[in-house]
């Protein structure tokens, strides 16, 4: 009896220490995924290699974006963080985006980048930075925000997130690359239908 009651103290003081997602045996819930038996949690659990080397920038945008979210790296279920590697090649963007579910703080390792957010007030009011080697810059949660290298050479940060799972919508793609109509489209957004149908063809969109 004392044996099973030093094993069940122990499951609930490591189950109150974390919760290593199983992504094997449930689906993600508002509240994180389902927990893996903590007697089946080693060390390997709580490191990720995956940000070591960047990925391949050969697209349209000229980055590469490699994620620490808990889809990667289950370890991180619950603790509210993530992580993320951006490459970017001169000329490149990582384009408009937002992040509901957490703020944003990007850390310059290599390279210069200019880097900005708009205010969710009727201002619209732009906020931007040239960040260089070693500096950061935050970006509020639900803000629309960019980096773009301004330098001439890539550019290598490092992006940190206030949820394990930050969700992510890329303002470009949600507009153009969908399959409502280009009149509805033009009718939402002031652009001329026009050029509408060309920024569908260009981000693989239809109607």
């Amino acid at each position: 009896m004392l044996l099973l009651s030093l094993s069940l103290s122990h499951y609930s003081s490591n189950a109150a220490d974390f919760c290593v997602a199983d992504l094997e045996i449930g689906f993600q819930t508002p509240s994180g995924f389902p927990c893996k038996n903590p007697s089946f949690v080693t060390a390997s659990d709580f490191k990720y290699s995956g940000l070591v080397t960047g990925g391949n920038t050969t697209n349209i945008n000229k980055v590469s974006i490699i994620r620490a979210f808990v889809q990667q790296f289950p370890g991180l279920n619950g603790l509210g963080m993530g992580a993320g590697r951006l490459d970017i090649e001169p000329g490149g963007a990582i384009s408009a985006h937002t992040h509901w579910y957490a703020s944003e703080m990007i850390y310059v390792v290599e390279g210069t980048v200019t880097a900005g957010f708009v205010s969710g007030v009727a201002t619209n009011t732009v906020y931007l930075n040239k960040l260089s080697k070693g500096e950061i810059m935050i970006f509020p949660q639900g803000l629309v925000h960019f980096q773009v290298n301004t330098g001439t050479e890539t550019a290598v940060v490092l992006a940190t997130y206030g949820s394990e799972d930050p969700g992510t919508q890329i303002i470009s793609p949600a507009l153009f690359g969908n399959n409502l109509p280009s009149l509805l489209v033009e009718k939402a957004t002031n652009i001329d239908e026009a050029e509408v149908k060309k920024l569908k063809v260009l981000l693989g969109g239809s109607g």
